[in-house]
């Protein structure tokens, strides 16, 4: 996967500012825990850049970026979870989903129906 690392307000806007014209997937990662860490490598053993190449995709590690993480869930008015991910279209949060929920075929099932539109 092409993470763009998200580790700070300046990347958090540029990746809003990216959500105007293609979706943005904003996976929020804590390195300590179990459940995380296999969201992770489910995540990028199955992420498919080809199919869905109109998405920007963003990593935080929120144990180093709490302050992030916690705009974040302000923002786009989404209870904080760990792990968790977020699709950010149009500035707003359409979807957002966490710990074992977090699968490939869904995501892409999300942003596929956002790029139908």
């Amino acid at each position: 996967m092409n993470w763009i690392h998200l580790d700070s307000e300046e990347k958090l806007t540029e990746a809003t500012t990216a959500s105007r014209t293609k979706p943005v997937v904003l996976f929020k990662h804590s390195t300590t825990c179990s459940i995380s860490n296999t969201a992770l490598n489910r995540l990028e053993r199955n992420w498919n850049s080809e199919d869905i190449a109109d998405t920007q995709v963003y990593y935080l590690d929120l144990l180093s970026y709490r302050q992030l993480s916690r705009q974040i869930a302000e923002k786009f008015q989404v209870e904080h979870q760990s792990p968790q991910v977020l699709i950010i279209q149009n500035e707003k949060s359409v979807y957002d989903t966490s710990h074992f929920d977090i699968n490939y075929p869904t995501i892409k099932a999300e942003i596929e129906k956002l790029l139908k539109g």
